[in-house]
């Protein structure tokens, strides 16, 4: 049994906290210790200033908002709250984004299916030093298959798609981050249009469903993607037997089946299985899309300098063979006077 306190320690205790009585007033001051004015700006910024404290002589007016914590419509400090910052921070830097469809995958399968594509992303060449010779970034460990809550997502895509920070700028006493309630009551007025990216992708949105992020446009990854997860004979055939047995592994082929491709985002635009297959498909990737316009452009400007060359030559053989002919004309007219006078002389003689 632990030793009880004596007297002393008692009294010492009690001494600690002074209290003064006035006569002319009952106010009861109380001094407050150093850990509670330290901590004073907390306590206030969670009411929001909406009452006011005095605390050991510190007062902060009624109106104060803390920086470090502007007011919200969602309360910060929940998980769905960091969520939703984490859904419109990865679609602001997500240029291409493939969305599937799945299906009471278990932890046994999603890993096979994650390890089958690491496995196919590793097996990219790597990318070639630009012509400016910088260093090349490969970005197969940089793109990661995730699982979305479908109803979070929707509202962060409706963030990124109709709130314009910029926008509200010049509105007095308007917060623009993303838990903000300038933010909730634009999307909440938002006219969504049928033709717009949201518009188009926000019906896939149901259900479970997994997104595979990619932090650039890359068609070599892509390919290699829709191999693994969505094949489709010839361009994107599965790999061999041969060449990747543990791709037919009946847990791996499990956790396949029951992923669907239903749609994808390719900057800010909304694409179908046909589309991201075009994509997947372009030979060289972003090199060989440039070189492909470049050519393309050459092609058209050559042609329109056939086109203006042809007309202005034919033009110019026209007006020359008007020429010719009347010179000819002229000569035979000449001809024939000749004879004529040649023919009278002879008669005369």
């Amino acid at each position: 049994m632990p030793p009880r306190l004596n007297c002393s320690a008692g009294s010492s205790i009690g001494r600690a906290v002074q209290r003064t009585t006035s006569s002319s007033t009952t106010t009861i001051t109380t001094r407050v210790p150093v850990l509670v004015a330290q901590n004073l700006n907390k306590l206030v910024s969670s009411q929001y200033a909406t009452v006011t404290r005095q605390i050991g002589g510190l007062r902060l007016p009624d109106d104060y908002v803390p920086p470090t914590q502007p007011p919200t419509a969602r309360r910060p400090e929940l998980r769905k709250a960091q969520m939703l910052r984490t859904y419109t921070a990865l679609l602001r830097s997500t240029p291409l984004m493939l969305f599937f469809q799945h299906n009471n995958l278990t932890a046994v399968e999603w890993s096979a299916v994650r390890r089958e594509l690491r496995a196919a992303l590793a097996a990219v060449p790597a990318p070639t030093a630009g012509p400016d010779g910088t260093a090349p970034v490969d970005i197969a460990s940089s793109i990661d298959l995730v699982v979305l809550r479908t109803r979070i997502f929707n509202v962060a895509y409706k963030i990124v798609d109709f709130f314009d920070p910029k926008a509200q700028v010049d509105k007095s006493n308007a917060y623009t981050h993303d838990l903000s309630k300038t933010a909730y009551e634009t999307i909440r007025s938002a006219d969504i249009d049928e033709s717009s990216t949201y518009g188009q992708i926000s019906p896939l949105l149901i259900g479970p469903v997994a997104a595979v992020t990619f932090p650039v446009v890359s068609p070599a990854h892509l390919a290699a993607v829709l191999k693994v997860l969505a094949p489709s004979a010839p361009a994107f055939a599965p790999p061999t037997r041969k060449k990747n047995p543990g791709y037919y592994d009946p847990v791996a082929q499990s956790g396949f089946q029951k992923l669907i491709l239903i749609g994808g985002r390719v900057e800010n635009k909304a694409f179908d299985y046909d589309g991201l297959k075009w994509v997947g498909g372009i030979e060289g990737g972003l090199d060989g899309l440039r070189a492909q316009l470049v050519s393309l452009l050459q092609n058209a400007g050559l042609g329109l300098t056939t086109a203006l060359e042809g007309h202005s030559k034919g033009l110019w053989l026209a007006l020359e063979g008007r020429r010719t002919q009347l010179e000819e004309e002229a000569n035979g007219g000449k001809k024939e006077e000749g004879e004529a006078a040649a023919a009278a002389a002879a008669e005369t003689s």
